[in-house]
Order: structure tokens, then sequence, then C-alpha cells
């Protein structure tokens, strides 16, 4: 498929800037596939759609407040930095991109707050990326307590305001717990504890995954191929506990929902020879859209995706790609909130 066909208009209007004020009380689009029939539901109603030995998959990886300021060396001059991942956990070694880039060389020395954090510029990587080493001798958890302390929730730009206190709750699931993530897996924002609980009492297995989610989820697809875009790594694992969980529910020809794009691709990449889950763990690049015959997961749960997002093309490959467009456009039409702190949309 080619990359026009993704495009479509979209207010800026359309996308929420900040959340729903109760998670489950954002607005659900329920998509069947088969029948191509849509429902209007709130979030909550996601209850009537799943029973006992059903599936779902989540992604439990935690966001950190990614994005730094600070000042240079000498000149003081104000300096953005936005960790991406940390490269050497000894060595507090992370590749970074900095803002302006044009003023950050290497050999530069960079503070944060008030001089208690402070990293050196060790190579260039790309335009705006840079290697950087914190000069920092505490233990993990303490360096990690810092960049909490000094760090702001790396809210997407298309959200385009400031990050508030508030962020640093909301743009993070209820279940986030592996830290390591630039953006949270924003199908998960809207579960709160008592749906969680529900589900349970329902006999909805719930397994989880950890795909720590990089900025390389938002990089705009610059090729009208699609088979020449190249998606940028990111660390996953599956255990063999969801491995047992998953392949359970397939067994009994249950729903297996994922819970999330990033969810999806930590399943797709790791598929056995006989069609079934498999323990795995590293990085994947894979990139999923129309056609793809996926393995795992017969039900997707998402929210709604900018125009030519890699994002939406993965659930038009899920959904079919006319049903999809049907569906944006009447999510259009009804004033659904798009993107990551937007209404969500469950196919079945």
């Amino acid at each position: 498929m080619k990359l026009s066909e993704f495009r479509f208009e979209l207010p800026e209007s359309s996308v929420a800037l900040y959340p729903s004020e109760n998670r489950d009380e954002s607005r659900l689009m329920v998509v069947h596939k088969d029948t191509g029939k849509i429902e209007h539901k709130v979030f909550k109603d996601i209850l009537g759609y799943f029973d006992e030995d059903d599936v779902m998959v989540i992604n439990n990886t935690k966001v950190f407040p990614a994005r730094l300021y600070g000042n240079k060396e000498k000149t003081g001059a104000k300096i953005e930095v936005f960790l991406l991942r940390e490269l050497n956990k000894e060595a507090h070694l992370w590749d970074v991109l900095v803002d302006p880039a044009r003023k950050i060389r290497v050999g530069n020395k960079l503070y944060f707050g008030d001089g208690n954090l402070v990293a050196e510029v060790i190579d260039n990587t790309t335009s705006r990326g840079r290697t950087i080493r914190f000069l920092y001798d505490g233990d993990d958890e303490d360096f990690y307590k810092i960049i909490n302390e000094l760090g702001e929730t790396p809210l997407p730009e298309y959200i385009k305001r400031e990050a508030e206190e508030s962020d640093r709750e909301r743009y993070q699931t209820i279940y986030a717990e592996h830290t390591g993530a630039v953006a949270a897996p924003t199908a998960g924002l809207h579960f709160t504890p008592q749906i969680m609980k529900r589900l349970e009492l329902k006999g909805v297995n719930v397994a989880a995954i950890t795909l720590h989610i990089g900025l390389g989820t938002f990089r705009p697809v610059d090729v009208e191929d699609l088979t020449k875009h190249k998606m940028e790594s990111e660390n996953f694992t599956v255990n063999s506990e969801t491995v047992d969980i998953v392949n359970a529910g397939l067994e009994k020809k249950r729903k297996v929902c994922s819970i999330g794009t990033t969810s999806m691709r930590a399943l797709e990449s790791s598929v056995s020879a006989n069609g079934r889950l498999k323990e795995n763990s590293g990085w994947t690049d894979k990139f999923i859209f129309p056609p793809y015959d996926f393995k795992i997961a017969n039900s997707l749960l998402t929210n709604f995706h900018m125009p030519e997002s890699t994002l939406v093309m993965m659930t038009a490959a899920f959904a079919g790609y006319e049903l999809t467009m049907e569906a944006y456009e009447e999510a259009k039409k009804e004033n659904y909130r798009f993107y990551s702190y937007g209404d969500a949309m469950l196919i079945i």
C-alpha cells in the first residue's frame, strides 16, 4: 500500500489536549470486523465484550520523565535533552536528542537542576542526536530518583501544551511496572482498578508483555512505498507466563485481545513455527501494514491515530483498510477525540 492512502483531513480540534476526567469514561467505538457494524459506547462498556477464558494482553512498560532542561557549562545557555534510551547502565551512557543541536558539541558539559546532575557529551549520532555520559557515582535507584525529580513528562509533540504535574499520573497506565518508555502505551490509559477487578471476576485472563516505546512510534513515514519504511527498534520481553495464558486462550478459541499496537508488535514478533506465542526478548523493528496475516491476537483495542502514522496503518491491517477508513470518518463526524489522550476503538 502507499503512504498517500493513509492521508486524511484531521482538524486540530480533534486532537485531545487532556484526558477525559475519568479514565474509563472516554468514549469507545466498537468495530465488528466480520459485519462492518460500528457501535458507539463508553469505555467501561468494554466489559460486555469479554467473557471467561478470554485473554487481554497489556503492555506494562513505564514511562519515565525523559525531557530534561539544563544549561551548558561556561555560557549557561539553556538546553533541552530528551533521553531516548540507556546504552550502558554502569556507565550511565544514554542516547539522547538535544536542542538547540548546533550549540551542543562533543566535550561539552551539561548541568541539570542546581548542578546536582552533570553530563558530558561524548559523541554525535545524528543532526540532533548525541551520546552523553552522566557523571554520577550513586546507584541506579538514586539516579532514576534524580531523573524523576528533574525530568518532565514526555508528552508527544502533537499535544500542543506544556506538560503539567497531572500528566505524571495520567500519561501512565495504572499497571505500569518496568521503566523504560518515552511514550505511553495509550490504549491502556483507559483502564481503572475497578475495570481490572471486574475483568478478573468475569474470568478474563490478563497477560503482560513489556515493550519500551521509543520516539520511533511517532516518526513520520516519509516514503510513498511502505515496504521501504524502516521502524526504529524497541526493546521487548514476552515471558513464559504470558505465553501459557495466551496459548491456552488460542487453544480454547477464545478472544485474545491486544491492548494497543505496542502489545501487538511484541506478540507478532514472537510467533512460533506452529503459529503459537513463544517466549522471546530482544529488539523488534517489525512494521505492520496491510495486507498482513495476524497470528496471535484476534481483537485489538487502540486509540484513534494521526494521518499517515504507522499506528493507523497497523489498525487498517487488522480491521481492513476500507472499514478502518470508514470508522475514522465516523469518528470525525461523531467528534471522537484523537491521539494519546483521546478515545478508544475496540476491533472484534
